[in-house]
């Protein structure tokens, strides 16, 4: 038995010169089009999610130096003393 995925249509217009590029690379594929802008999608969101992740825990750790809720001071000495001795490698 498999289990279909419900699919939503996006209508995105293209300007002509990406809309004739991306069918050429898709016959050059021989994949659907469709195919490589899901995946194009997919990708573009994965990257902005990984990006905002990033910021939010940026501002976090810049929110909270020097609190309890900074880095351990035993951790931090294991961390630096692990990296100076990578460095003598």
């Amino acid at each position: 038995m498999s289990v279909e995925t419900a699919l939503q249509n996006f209508h995105v217009p293209l300007p002509d010169e990406l809309y004739f590029e991306l069918n050429a690379e898709a016959e050059r594929l021989k994949q659907p089009a469709t195919l490589l802008v899901r995946m194009a999608i997919e990708a573009w969101l994965e990257q902005h999610r990984a990006a905002v992740l990033h910021k939010e825990i940026a501002a976090y750790a810049a929110r909270h130096a020097g609190t309890s809720f900074d880095l351990d001071e035993d951790l931090e000495a294991a961390g630096l003393e692990h990296q100076a001795a990578m460095q003598l490698r």
